[in-house]
C-alpha cells in the first residue's frame, strides 16, 4: 500500500525513550520505536527525526534550580545527541541506513548539520537523525522539529507523545480532560494547549506545515497514522 506522505519528519520526546522508568533510556523502547520508523522507510517514505532530551536532562528545569539557561540548554543539546546515537544503533540493527546529524559541531559521532546533504541523505533511502536542537539556547526541541520539518519541505510533522492525541489539558491527570480530533493552529495558541511551544506552532503555521500528534507508544502507531489510521489529532490551517 503507497503511503500518503513522501517524506515526514518524526519528533518523539526524550521522556518516550524511558518506558517505565523516570530517568534515562529503556532499550526496548527505543528498539520498538526504530521497528515502526524502519517499516514506514521500507516501505519508501523518506524519514527523518528529531528526538528531545528530557529523560536526562532538562535546561529550564536546570535552570529554575539555579543554573545558568543558556549553560543549561546547552547540555539539554548534549543529551538529545545521546538519543540520537542511541536511536542511529537501533535503527541500523534493523538494516536501515541511518545518519545523524548535529546542530552542534561533533566530527567524531556526527556530520554537521548541511541543509543539502541532508536532503540528498533521504533522497538515498536514508534516515536523517536531526540531533542538538538548532544549536542555540532557549529554543526547544520541538521548534528544532518544526524548524527541520520546513527547511526538508517534509509533508507533515509527526509527533509521538505518551497520549493519543491533544487534549485539553492532561488525560494522565485530569479525567475530565476533553480529546481533539482535529485543531487549528490558532485554535493551538488561543486555548494555550500544552501540546507544543508557540514558537514550534507558529513556524508550522506560517509554512503551512500539518502536525499529527499520536501515541508513540501504541505497537505500529507510526505505519497507522501515516495511512490515516489509529487515533490521532491534525493541527492544520483549516479543518
Amino acid at each position: 500500500m503507497t503511503l500518503p506522505y513522501r517524506r515526514v519528519l518524526l519528533k518523539v520526546s526524550g521522556e518516550a525513550l524511558m518506558g517505565d522508568g523516570s530517568f534515562g533510556i529503556d532499550p526496548t523502547v527505543v528498539k520498538t520505536i526504530a521497528a515502526d520508523v524502519a517499516e514506514v522507510a521500507q516501505q519508501g517514505a523518506q524519514v527523518c527525526l528529531v528526538i528531545g532530551g528530557g529523560n536526562i536532562f532538562r535546561g529550564v528545569a536546570a535552570a529554575a534550580k539555579g543554573m545558568d539557561r543558556t549553560q543549561g540548554d546547552y547540555a539539554g543539546m548534549l543529551a538529545t545527541v545521546i538519543n540520537a546515537l542511541m536511536m542511529q544503533n537501533a535503527l541500523e540493527a534493523l538494516n536501515v541506513d541511518t545518519r545523524v546529524m548535529s546542530a552542534i559541531q561533533m566530527s567524531a559521532i556526527a556530520e554537521p548539520y548541511i541543509r543539502r546533504r541532508a536532503v540528498r541523505h533521504m533522497d538515498k533511502g536514508r534516515v536523517v537523525i536531526f540531533a542538538a536542537g538548532t544549536g542555540n539556547p532557549f529554543f526547544t526541541t520541538d521548534t528544532a522539529a518544526a524548524l527541520r520539518a520546513s527547511e526538508m519541505e517534509c509533508d507533515a510533522l509527526f509527533k509521538g507523545t505518551q497520549v493519543d492525541g491533544v487534549y485539553s489539558s492532561d488525560p494522565r491527570k485530569d479525567a475530565a480532560a476533553q480529546r481533539y480530533d482535529t485543531l487549528t493552529y490558532m485554535d493551538v495558541l488561543s486555548r494555550d494547549l500544552n501540546v507544543m511551544d508557540a514558537a514550534a506552532i507558529s513556524l508550522a503555521r506560517e509554512n503551512r506545515l500539518p502536525i499529527i500528534v499520536f501515541n508513540i507508544h501504541a505497537p505500529g502507531a507510526f505505519q497507522d497514522v501515516m495511512r490515516g489510521k489509529g487515533p490521532f489529532t491534525r493541527i492544520d490551517a483549516a479543518v
